[in-house]
């Protein structure tokens, strides 16, 4: 069952949705601006907010939400939320490996998620708002193995994050693209109301002022 502050934004968002676009076949995304791009995949529960982590981060192209994990091709928002998919909510980003590395974009994931909730994050519940990372190859992997024994050992306190092998990606609906930018007041309600910021700094500490 949903939490209500998502459930209250997602109503009030009615109006401002407009028609869901074709889903994409696996894999697929916008394009890359070179041919040396490559993709990662994270679950950190809302995708709008994991989104909005990852965007303006220099060598970022582009951040996509939406689901994998499942075994229901093509799913719909409505088909993940309501539960049975075995989908998570995801990101797929897209970055350019010269100018921002792996192990700098598991650093944005790991201050943007609960790594101690196995059940959803935040104010969200259920199993399409788990945290996992699923990694693209081995060598993925043994970083984000490598990241989590670290940090587990630095917080005292065994992570419920799962490190997984990189399944398809399927695009969510084109009103949650960007959903952020093009509602800001909406998500700062949804965010604020999820005590998603309170319970980062709870875990992580305060973030580190701009530069």
């Amino acid at each position: 069952m949903h939490a209500f502050p998502r459930f209250l934004a997602a109503i009030l968002l009615v109006t401002s949705m407009v028609a869901a676009v074709p889903a994409q076949q696996p894999g697929d995304a916008r394009p890359a601006a070179s041919g040396a791009a490559k993709r990662a995949v994270f679950a950190a529960g809302c995708f709008w907010c994991v989104e909005a982590a990852y965007e303006g981060t220099p060598g970022v192209l582009d951040v996509m939400s939406g689901f994998a994990g499942g075994t229901l091709a093509n799913p719909s928002y409505e088909q993940v939320t309501a539960g049975g998919t075995g989908h998570y909510e995801v990101v797929q980003v897209t970055y350019d490996p010269a100018r921002v590395s792996y192990a700098r974009l598991l650093d944005i994931y790991w201050r943007n998620v609960d790594p101690f909730d196995g059940s959803g994050q935040f104010c969200d519940r259920g199993d399409s708002y788990r945290p996992a990372i699923f990694a693209g190859d081995a060598a993925e992997r043994q970083q984000a193995e490598a990241s989590k024994a670290a940090l587990e050992k630095r917080l005292g306190k065994p992570f419920a994050v799962r490190v997984l092998a990189a399944v398809p990606f399927y695009p969510a609906e084109d009103y949650h693209q960007d959903y952020h930018v093009k509602n800001p007041l909406r998500y700062k309600f949804y965010s604020t109301s999820c005590g998603r910021a309170a319970r980062l700094e709870q875990v992580w500490g305060k973030p580190a002022p701009a530069r």
